[in-house]
């Protein structure tokens, strides 16, 4: 698989990944092209696609927290005709090696519901190494619930706390849909 990482806007490496993102994220959560464009505009976003014969079969949003040194794995989706063969594992993989050149933990927040698809994933991001926090965090815009789970990239005594780690992700939530500017520290 050959792996593209693009930390500026270009339209069409977002028009060959988009339909990965709208199978995967479409009716459910996905955010509007505006506010990925503007994340890119503000240096918080990279667009990481992996291509099978130049097909693309696997992609990620990540968002970047350089000052707090956290990289957020915004979305993740794999194609459905290809799920079941390890991309996603080993995309993560992937993601983990980018984010350990700078960043202390990867992140990603998942549903909490306990319901099989939601187990499925969080099943799938401990196989990956992430630890899942207890702390089940609501957000007023959004009816879901989400647990938050970590990857630390250095070593790291201390257990962190969802608590924690959602401070981060609305940190980068604000500035995801903030007009212009840069990362806050």
């Amino acid at each position: 698989m050959e792996i593209r990482t693009i930390c500026t806007w270009d339209e069409e490496i977002w028009q060959n990944a988009s339909p990965l993102y709208l199978e995967a994220f479409g009716d459910k959560g996905a955010k509007p092209v505006k506010i990925i464009k503007n994340m890119f505009a503000q240096g918080i976003a990279e667009l990481h696609v992996g291509y099978n014969k130049s097909i693309p079969v696997v992609m990620s949003l990540t968002g970047k927290l350089v000052s707090n040194q956290m990289l957020i794995i915004d979305y993740l989706a794999v194609s459905e005709k290809e799920r079941g063969h390890g991309l996603g594992k080993h995309f993560v993989d992937y993601l983990r090696q980018k984010a350990a050149e700078g960043y202390q933990k990867l992140i990603i927040e998942v549903e909490s519901k306990e319901i099989p698809d939601n187990r499925r994933h969080i099943n799938f991001w401990q196989s990956c190494g992430f630890l899942l926090t207890e702390y089940v965090h609501h957000y007023v815009s959004v009816p879901e619930t989400y647990h938050a789970m970590y990857l630390p990239l250095i070593a790291d005594s201390r257990k962190t706390t969802g608590e924690e780690l959602f401070v981060y992700i609305n940190t980068f939530h604000r500035l995801s849909f903030r007009r212009g500017g840069k990362e806050e520290s």
